[in-house]
């Protein structure tokens, strides 16, 4: 929240709602895939782009559920590489992170030079350099709006959604009543095939799906918002873009939807004239302003969440203190995307783009497999995609069918970038790396080997506590220096005991003979069997303002001779207990004056011991920090923020 002394910012204040991210997200989606595409693939498969539109939003959908589930479960800025670099680790991080920044700020350049190129329909001028001048004056606009803060840039964004929307509406309500429906045969002069190859051309233009996962760290109650955000905009594009395609179509010919790269904006002027045309054009310029700020917002909290995970230099992870934003890496980002438009030839590097994001949603959808199967008990989504893991799988599939069709030259190129990843990642991030990631853990689980850090699921577990506004209480702060014990085997009670009482010795200050003592005739006096699976020894101790906790787990059980366990003690007379069925141990020690504490410590337990299949996940949490993280994260009452 607040900026260390050497500047690097922890995270940001969440400022957005629910407004904010849908206009990210529609603002970064609607671009030159509405207002250029059509012209390009309606001459591969005739009026069926329509349904190309439609196949391409169907094969963004695993990647856009799976994005839903993984920013619920960790909205972090520098959202998609935050969620792959903890589940497929670094180096995959190092490439997917400089990827994410490469392709959005390219789509972002592109946008600004589709805004030269439309201002040219509304004030014409012959110098071809003009429109790449006013591009990379846009592009400094859009920086310094960024470095003023996110808020203002998602306010500015929700404006121009707004407009964007307004106009898009408008042009169908109008020329909705004039198309002719000869335009529409026949359907696919191209037949099937070339319904898909259109599909994988204009599915760039769902691309802005990912943006706000970006930005999720500055997002409120993102476990609800973003999902919502995301998928209404998701819903409003795709009706946008269909029924935007059905009228130009219907209103146009072939021949002026193949001679024009501005068919929404034609299609206008044959409707109302001039005032279409330049209303159209003014809707475009608004969507490639959207795309492009967008891109920047969400491009530069790449590099920062990378500074912070040192994968990048510690200087892109500067935050100003003002206004809480990355302003090292917000200057960078906007200063390439301006060498972009200044000097480099697009067509090429587009390609690049595309090929990179399917890339990305590639390793999305692997991700949240990853993470379901990796056992870490933090990891946990308000928002899970349905049919796990077969859309997530199909997904991958066509993300790969998709990526070969590109060509060889962007798969050059990308396999060039990713030797340039694995280079940095050698020569600069692999010493200073500690965490592990979700395939680490999974195979840990299969070679049943002990874990060696749980870095991993201790970072969800505080972004749980800061997704949910929660307050660490008391108990909390208990368990986290509690002693876990972990037992494969059956343990007699009396061994037990004896080395509860040896731990509290250590805390309290106290002889071990005397706390055994107390177990024992605490014991006798009547069972702290609480039920079946559970038991909770507590005494009371000499001293003042003093509480600990032992946290036992025994997977075979602890065997309790029959003398100590009393029926009528039991919660429920229905209940009987087993020698070897009690496998969770809580144990309390604390001094007379904490018994209202100790009350609220028994409530913590009982609380959580309900938590939906509690027990299962207890028997296979894999050694004493998962089981402590387990109690941790599960459900029960708290205090919030």
């Amino acid at each position: 929240m607040h900026g260390k002394n050497d500047g690097m910012g922890e995270e940001f204040k969440r400022r957005l709602g629910v407004f904010d991210v849908f206009a990210i997200v529609a603002g970064a989606m609607i671009s030159t895939g509405i207002f250029v595409l059509p012209s390009v693939v309606f001459s591969i498969a005739g009026p069926s782009i329509i349904l190309a539109y439609f196949f391409a939003g169907m094969m963004v959908l695993p990647a856009l559920l799976s994005l839903a589930e993984l920013v619920t479960a960790m909205p972090k800025s520098g959202g998609t590489y935050f969620f792959i670099e903890r589940s497929l680790g670094p180096f995959v991080g190092t490439f997917v992170g400089l990827a994410i920044w490469f392709s959005i700020a390219l789509k972002a350049a592109f946008a600004l030079i589709g805004i030269g190129i439309f201002v040219k329909i509304v004030l014409p001028y012959s110098d071809p350099m003009l429109i790449k001048y006013i591009a990379v004056t846009f592009a400094l606009l859009f920086v310094l709006i960024n470095l003023r803060g996110v808020k203002e840039s998602g306010t500015l964004q929700l404006i121009l959604v707004i407009l964007l929307v307004g106009i898009l509406v408008y042009y169908i309500v109008t020329g909705i009543e004039l198309v002719d429906v000869k335009h529409y045969s026949p359907f696919k002069p191209g037949g099937w095939r070339a319904v898909f190859v259109a599909s994988g051309m204009v599915f760039i233009s769902f691309g802005g799906l990912t943006s706000v996962t970006n930005v999720a760290g500055e997002v409120r109650r993102p476990g609800k918002l973003i999902p919502l955000g995301m998928i209404g905009a998701f819903l409003v594009v795709m009706i946008l873009y269909l029924l935007s395609v059905f009228v130009t179509i219907g209103i146009l010919s072939p021949s002026e939807i193949t001679g024009s790269l501005t068919p929404l904006s034609d299609g206008a002027r044959a409707t109302t004239g001039k005032l279409g045309l330049v209303l159209l054009s003014l809707g475009a310029a608004l969507s490639f302003i959207t795309t492009a700020n967008a891109g920047i917002m969400s491009s530069s909290r790449v590099p920062f969440a990378m500074a912070k995970d040192e994968l990048l230099p510690k200087l892109f992870g500067r935050v100003s203190k003002r206004r809480e934003v990355p302003f090292i890496s917000v200057i960078f980002t906007g200063v390439f995307i301006g060498v972009v438009i200044l000097f480099l030839d697009l067509e090429s590097l587009v390609k690049v783009a595309s090929t990179m994001m399917l890339i990305l949603f590639f390793f999305v959808s692997f991700s949240v497999i990853l993470m379901r199967y990796s056992g870490i008990v933090a990891y946990k989504p308000l928002y899970k995609a349905p049919l796990f893991p077969w859309l997530q799988l199909v997904g991958m599939v066509v993300y790969v069918i998709m990526i070969v069709e590109m060509g060889r030259v962007p798969l050059l190129i990308t396999g060039g970038f990713l030797l340039v990843s694995l280079i940095w990642y050698l020569a600069y991030s692999k010493r200073k790396y500690v965490r592990n990631s979700a395939i680490i853990r999974i195979v840990e689980r299969v070679m049943s080997r002990d874990i060696k850090t749980d870095r991993l699921s201790d970072e969800l577990r505080e972004i749980l506590f800061e997704r949910d506004n929660l307050v660490t209480d008391r108990f909390d702060e208990l368990i986290k220096r509690a002693v876990v014990l972990d037992f494969e085997e059956k343990v007699e009670f009396e061994k037990l005991f004896e080395k509860l009482a040896e731990i509290f010795s250590s805390r309290f200050n106290l002889p071990k003979e005397k706390l055994f003592k107390l177990l024992l005739e605490r014991e006798k006096e009547s069972t702290t069997v609480i039920y079946p699976f559970l038991a909770i020894p507590h005494i009371v101790v000499d001293g003042k303002k003093k509480f600990e906790i032992i946290v036992v787990r025994t997977k075979k059980g602890i065997i309790l001779p029959s003398s100590l366990i009393s029926k009528d003690e039991v919660v429920s007379e229905e209940i009987s207990v087993e020698p070897s069925e009690v496998k969770m141990v809580f144990a309390l020690a604390g001094t007379k004056d904490e018994r209202d504490f100790h009350l609220q410590a028994l409530m913590a337990i009982a609380q959580i011991v309900q938590n939906r299949n509690f027990e299962d996940k207890w028997l296979s949490a894999r050694g004493a920090e998962e089981l402590r993280n387990l109690i941790l994260v599960s459900e029960r009452k708290r205090k919030s923020r």
